[in-house]
């Protein structure tokens, strides 16, 4: 389906040169002289190499049709995550990269949405929390708190974020897969 460059989007696929991209970044460009394009960040879905291309807003590109499947994450195979389709109960093999910087946040029989094109996976999408206990966790400053100031913690997961100065280590809390983030304390 074609479609005007200035309405790509992350997230996309398209097809450009004979291959398959999909859309990680854009931004659209206007110079103080001349029209205005788009510049694109996009990842190849056979090699996994990212490159940059601009078009003009006028321009067309085609974009791929994707179609939308639920799968339940079982375990890790090396650099592969093996998933299990829950209707059909067949496993599919995807190259971990695939999640990039969500890697960390995957947790057993986690439900992931995969953005399939004639049947190969072009994108994996995780729930947007998780919940994941605090193993370290700065102590409290006497008077931080007056102010709406957040203080470094590392989750069980490896990753750092930022927390209340109310949060302790041990305690479980809500993130966001997208850029871990503190959202709430657990309520379980």
């Amino acid at each position: 389906m074609k479609q005007q460059a200035n309405l790509i989007r992350a997230g996309q696929v398209i097809e450009h040169d004979g291959r398959r991209w999909t859309v990680l970044k854009q931004q659209i460009i206007t110079p103080g002289k001349g029209g205005a394009f788009i510049q694109v960040e996009m990842r190849d879905l056979k090699t996994g190499n990212k490159t940059n291309e601009r078009w003009r807003t006028a321009d067309s590109v085609e974009r791929l049709i994707t179609e939308d499947k639920d799968f339940t994450y079982s375990y890790m195979d090396g650099d592969n995550i093996v998933l299990m389709d829950p209707e059909t109960f067949e496993q599919t093999i995807l190259n971990k990269e695939i999640l990039g910087d969500q890697l960390p946040f995957l947790q057993d029989n986690m439900q992931l949405s995969v953005k399939l094109v004639e049947g190969d996976a072009v994108g994996v999408t995780l729930p947007p929390h998780v919940t994941l206990e605090i193993t370290e966790a700065d102590p409290v400053v006497k008077g931080q708190t007056a102010s709406s100031s957040y203080k470094p913690a590392v989750l069980s997961n490896g990753v750092k974020t930022l927390v209340p100065p109310f949060i302790e280590a041990g305690e479980r809390i809500v993130v966001r897969t997208d850029d871990a983030s503190y959202v709430e304390r657990a309520k379980d």
